[in-house]
């Protein structure tokens, strides 16, 4: 190691070391991000496997054969087949009745979601703050403590088993329209929505033309996670709908389930239930890989100014 004399000290050899010692520390926090990324990604993607797995195999071979192997590959035909002919074929309305729930509520939650966001983040009135602090504080509420005062109030309008008392709590998006609100900030400069009222064009055409092609990530995003969430919503329609034709797949499996699970006074389909499972999770993988493009480029937003 050499010193130098001047006024400055210069200690060779040194700038190695401190650059092996940083890239050792560097290199073991990717070793625990990937570990723990791989840990994470083998929790979400064992269950897909199981049920991918379990729609090959028939009721007798759940329960003898290997958990996570296929089954008779000839047996996934058969149950699809037994499960849109089984009850008359009403795995069949009940999917198309969770397409019409998430289809209508997943675009209503959307345009009210869109439309108070933007007002949210560009429109000053009397008691914005503390509107918004209101919806906030909401996000803080289980949706199932509000399960009991929504079959009260659609008690009182006549709306119980019918197919309004799950798309009318359905069409607040309470995140949707944070996010809304926050995305729109930063997505839409007041210079442009002041350039286009100077050109003469009004609020609605201002929205409908400048903000929403900007906002159109943020517009998938939202769809998508309302189109989710009321796909998946199992304590609602259980709570008011008790009409079988108007059930949707989540709580009609949940009927074949609680039949199989009665043993021997009732009737097992297994076999039917893990394969409806399994279809009824196809249309939500494709709307994601279909719409990708849209929803991930709004994750980069901000990120160069």
């Amino acid at each position: 190691m050499a010193l130098s004399t001047g006024p400055h000290t210069t200690v060779t050899g040194l700038p190695s070391r401190v650059n092996r010692s940083a890239g050792r520390r560097t290199g073991g926090r990717r070793i625990g991000s990937h570990v723990l990324l791989a840990i994470l990604a083998l929790y979400f993607v064992v269950p897909i496997w199981w049920l991918v797995v379990a729609a090959t195999k028939s009721t007798g071979d759940l329960f003898s054969t290997p958990a996570f192997w296929f089954g008779d590959p000839t047996a996934f035909v058969d149950n699809v087949v037994g499960l849109f002919q089984h009850q008359g074929g009403m795995y069949w309305r009940w999917l198309g009745n969770s397409f019409f729930y998430a289809f209508v509520s997943g675009t209503g939650a959307t345009i009210i979601a869109v439309l108070a966001g933007y007002g949210f983040a560009k429109f000053r009135f009397r008691g914005r703050g503390f509107l918004f602090g209101m919806i906030l504080g909401s996000v803080m509420v289980p949706l199932t403590a509000l399960v009991i005062p929504t079959f009260m109030l659609l008690s009182d309008y006549n709306l119980i088993d019918t197919p309004w008392a799950v798309i009318l709590p359905s069409l607040l998006n309470v995140f949707g329209v944070y996010l809304m609100r926050v995305y729109t900030q930063d997505a839409v400069p007041d210079e442009l929505l002041e350039a286009a009222r100077i050109d003469g064009a009004g609020e609605w055409r201002t929205f409908v033309q400048v903000v929403l092609p900007l906002l159109k990530p943020a517009i998938v995003t939202v769809l998508l996670l309302s189109i989710v969430g009321t796909w998946n919503n199992f304590f609602l329609p259980l709570a008011v709908l008790t009409s079988p034709d108007l059930l949707p797949v989540t709580v009609g499996l949940n009927r074949w389930l609680a039949l199989s699970n009665a043993g021997a006074g009732g009737e097992q389909v297994w076999n039917l239930i893990t394969s409806g499972a399994f279809i009824s999770v196809v249309p939500l993988i494709l709307s994601f890989l279909l719409l990708q493009r849209y929803w991930q480029g709004g994750l980069t937003l901000g990120s160069v100014k």
